[in-house]
Formats: C-alpha cells, structure tokens, sequence
C-alpha cells in the first residue's frame, strides 16, 4: 500500500502568504525524508485561505528541493486553462525532473462568482472536461497536429474524480483519485472499475483515496489537530470565504453557534483520525471497502511541528495493506 501527501499550502494567521508556500515546500522535504510516495500541490484562485494558485510553478520548486519522491498536482483545473499550455507545462518539469513527475487535472470552477469571472469562466459555460482531457494527452503523448515542447516522456495523467468524472476517467482509461464522499456505501467506485478501458499505460483500473487523516499520542489530540481546519470550513459555509488557520486555542476562545458546532463534528466525523491504532483500524476499513491501491493525505493543520509529526506517524502505517 502507497501512502502519499496532498499539501494545499494551507495560509496561517499571523503568517504571510509567502510562508505558506516555503513551508509547502519545507513539508515535501520531510514527507521524502519519512518515505511517502507522492507529494502533491493544488490549485485554487482568491482563497485567503490557501496560497496556491499555480501548481506547475510550486512542483517545480518541490521537485527542484527533492530527489526521489514523485511531484505532482492535485490538481490543474482544466476548465480554466488551455491543454496546450497544462501539456508544456508539465512536459517541462517531467525533462527537469524524468520520473518523478504526475499530472492530476479535475474540473472544479472557481470558489466564488468574482473569481470565476475573473478565470473567464461561466458556470453555464458548457462541460467540455472530457474533451479537454483527451486534447491534453494528444499534447502529452505526440499525436496532436502540434507538438507540445519540450519533446519527452509524458508524465502519468490522474482524474480528480466525482461521479461523473469517475465516468470519463473509465472511459478514457486513467487512474482516479477519489475524497471523502468515497465512504458512503453508495460511492460509485464498482462502475469506474467495471467500465475501465484498459490502455497500454494504465491496463488496470487504479485508485487513490484522498482522505483527512490526524494521527497523534491520543484521540482528543488527534482532534484538536483537526479542529483548525473544520472551523475553516464551517466558517466558508456561514461566511462564504475560506479562511486562515487559526491556533486551536483561538478557536476555543470563540463563540460556536450550534449550526458552526454541527457543521465541525459533521467535518471531523468525515476525517479519520485518533492514535495511530485507530487510525490504522479505520484504514484498513476504508482499503478493504474501496480495494484502494493507495492513499493520499489531505491534512492540515496550524502546529506545523505537530503536522510533520502526524505525517510521520501516517508514513509508518504504510504497510497497513500488507
């Protein structure tokens, strides 16, 4: 069993955003020190919360700091670029990095109306995601009308997939990479896999499950590790921008309204955390219902030292499958 990292360059109060983007980078250092297998960075736009908003530039600097782990994005959000550019991009750090590169694309619009209209993007705009998809590896693999440069290997392509995009992903014959919804019974893995259409880089269906996971000495702990970012999410749903990372004891200090209560124990409840006896249990849980070939960590949290601890304690359970 793989274990692998997604790190969304999470903003911190007090800090500016330019820390956010050094300790991305300072993260994947030690996720290769502790022997994690992917170290992934996102796109989002006009997010106070998050200072990543050109994931080809940060793989570059994660890449050019390590030696080994693989680098990618979790991911390039195809509706707002072109495939041409995504293609160069990426053919660009696989030639300064051979090897060790992965390309995740989704389809997620911007976080509000200003943002999306400031990518050119219309909600009614039509979904040409599968599309778009299909001209990025024509780029990727030399068999557009133009050459994507430099000319080299293409990088592993990987769907951010919902319903509907495990859909394309099977169709076109592409790993997924699926998040916490997968933990409903109901989640449409056995289709992605049953209409896989096998291809020479990809003859198995693959999948990647990209979860909350808080490891620490015990369960209460592990909590208020996660509390920080469940309050940054409940706080996007009642203020409707996503926030900075505040310090657990800050939040503590504030006024919960029981809508922000249920809407925190709703965000932890959808996360896997506690000691690493809990955590591995529940793993196991989640591998044995998803038959996952992997699993990549979406955790966050304000206590940097702590997080690269509960990193640690993660790299350790990679063997829980074996």
């Amino acid at each position: 069993m793989l274990f692998s990292l997604l790190d969304r360059s999470r903003t911190r109060s007090g800090m500016d955003d330019a820390s956010a983007l050094r300790h991305t980078v300072e993260r994947a250092v030690h996720a290769e020190k502790i022997g994690l297998h992917r170290f992934w960075v996102a796109e989002h736009h006009g997010v106070p919360g998050i200072a990543s908003g050109a994931p080809a530039v940060l793989a570059a600097a994660v890449a050019s700091r390590t030696s080994r782990i693989r680098v990618g994005s979790g991911g390039v959000m195809l509706p707002n670029h072109q495939p041409l550019i995504v293609a160069e991009q990426f053919l660009m750090l696989e030639s300064l990095f051979p090897g060790r590169i992965d390309l995740g694309v989704g389809r997620s619009l911007g976080f509000t109306e200003p943002v999306r209209a400031a990518l050119r993007r219309d909600r009614d705009a039509p979904d040409t995601f599968e599309s778009d998809i299909a001209e990025l590896r024509s780029y990727l693999d030399g068999s557009a009308p133009v050459t994507a440069r430099p000319a080299t290997a293409a990088p592993p392509v990987f769907v951010l997939a919902t319903g509907a995009g495990l859909e394309v992903a099977a169709r076109a014959g592409l790993p997924v990479v699926v998040g916490g919804p997968v933990l409903q019974k109901d989640h449409p893995l056995a289709m992605y896999r049953k209409h896989f259409r096998p291809t020479l880089s990809n003859p198995e269906p693959y999948v990647i499950i990209s979860l909350d996971v808080t490891i620490a000495a015990d369960a209460e702990d592990a909590r208020r590790l996660a509390v920080p970012e469940a309050w940054a999410m409940a706080r996007s749903r009642r203020e409707g921008e996503f926030p900075a990372l505040e310090r657990a004891s800050v939040i503590d200090q504030s006024q919960w309204t029981p809508q922000t209560r249920n809407r925190i124990e709703a965000s932890l409840a959808s996360s896997i955390l506690g000691t690493t006896g809990q955590v591995r249990s529940r793993l196991e849980e989640v591998i044995e219902r998803t038959n996952a070939n992997e699993i990549m960590a979406s955790t966050s949290t304000y206590d940097r030292a702590e997080l690269f601890d509960a990193d640690a304690a993660f790299a350790q359970l990679a063997g829980v499958a074996g």
